[in-house]
């Protein structure tokens, strides 16, 4: 079949992995499949160009406007797709106009995200042929809030994209460069800095351990709210604990050098930094927000604390850190977990399967 991915830009995020992802899988299969992005380029560009699909961008030159697709409509008609899958906010706002323009092809919208859906977004999912939702919770939300037929949501997870060395071994170099002793727990966070991802109330939480507790906070990325967390890092007397790591195209070594995943995120489908943090044996502590809970076993492989709870986030990050056999069960039951729900050829078939089912009717 004809299928064509539709996407706003390739920023590092877990929704363009993932689109990026399934191209090449369905183009593997057999598929013929065009990725089209409305800003040409990111910082996934040169995976996009070096895979197995067609890649094309509408903006001749990056205007830095995530909402502006000039001729989607046009270039859609001439891909001619029998499937088109939107990722992402902007890419999912204009989907209701690509079926509209395309009748006879099957029009898929994605419910990946915690935040509330501009009124575009709720106006496609009413007209496209159907919804992926990544979590069962997301479903819920567009049954209960939107009224949203079941039928018409399957709930297929995010893949696994980064399972290569997840049994490697410890990454020692890594932690003595960032000046962590072997007795040292580090806490892990993979996340752009945006006001949503609250990597500020991580270091707010952290603030209140007991200053006798030997940690750090690894925070790995960037966005717009990076310097107002290392000034509050700074103001907080954290600075020596607290290392602001940059992008990371491949934070793996990072999860092998790390000892608890934690993400304070308000606003999260489905969160790929904890999968991937899990199937490494990472123990986790989040809040309970949308589909996090259904990354990891709370009580088995991490605590999931109710929403903006600081004091029982500080107690569950003080106890897996004074509690090192603790976190050792817990790293062993994280890794079962993962390779049960979220391997990446369990979701490849999940999507191939729909989309033939789809395109049948």
């Amino acid at each position: 079949m004809k299928i064509l991915i539709v996407q706003d830009y390739l920023r590092s995020g877990g929704t363009e992995r993932h689109a990026v992802f399934l191209g090449a899988a369905a183009a593997k299969a057999g598929h013929e499949v065009t990725l089209l992005t409305f800003r040409p380029r990111g910082a996934l560009g040169d995976d996009a160009e070096n895979q197995p699909f067609a890649f094309r961008s509408l903006q001749p030159f990056d205007f830095h406007l995530d909402w502006f697709a000039p001729g989607l409509l046009r270039a859609a008609s001439e891909a001619a797709p029998d499937l088109v899958l939107c990722m992402g906010r902007m890419a999912n706002c204009y989907a209701g106009f690509i079926q509209a323009r395309l009748p006879h092809a099957a029009v898929i919208c994605t419910m990946r995200t915690g935040k509330s859906l501009p009124w575009l977004f709720r106006r496609s999912l009413r007209l496209c042929r159907h919804i992926v939702a990544n979590s069962h919770v997301a479903k819920r939300v567009l049954t209960d809030e939107h009224d949203l037929p079941a039928h018409k949501i399957t709930v297929i997870h995010n893949p696994v994209l980064r399972s290569h060395d997840a049994d490697g071994p410890r990454n020692h170099g890594l932690r003595r460069f960032h000046g962590a002793n072997p007795s040292t727990v580090v806490m892990l966070n993979v996340a752009m800095f945006r006001p949503e991802k609250n990597q500020r109330a991580l270091i707010e939480i952290c603030a209140k351990l007991p200053g006798y507790l030997d940690w750090q906070l690894w925070l790995a990325g960037d966005g717009v709210t990076r310097k107002s967390c290392e000034r509050l890092a700074h103001d907080l007397g954290l600075g020596g604990r607290v290392r602001f790591l940059g992008y990371q195209p491949d934070p793996t070594p990072l999860y092998l050098a790390s000892d608890i995943a934690v993400l304070a995120s308000q606003s999260e489908s489905l969160s790929n930094f904890l999968i991937e943090a899990q199937l490494h044996g990472l123990p986790t502590v989040a809040y309970d927000i949308v589909g996090v809970g259904e990354c990891f076993v709370h009580g088995q492989s991490g605590y999931l604390l109710p929403n903006l709870d600081h004091a029982g986030f500080t107690a569950a990050l003080d106890k897996l850190i004074r509690e090192q056999g603790l976190r050792r069960r817990f790293s062993g039951a994280a890794r079962a977990h993962a390779r049960e729900e979220f391997t990446a050829d369990r979701q490849i078939r999940a999507h191939l399967d729909l989309f033939a089912n789809l395109v049948k009717v």
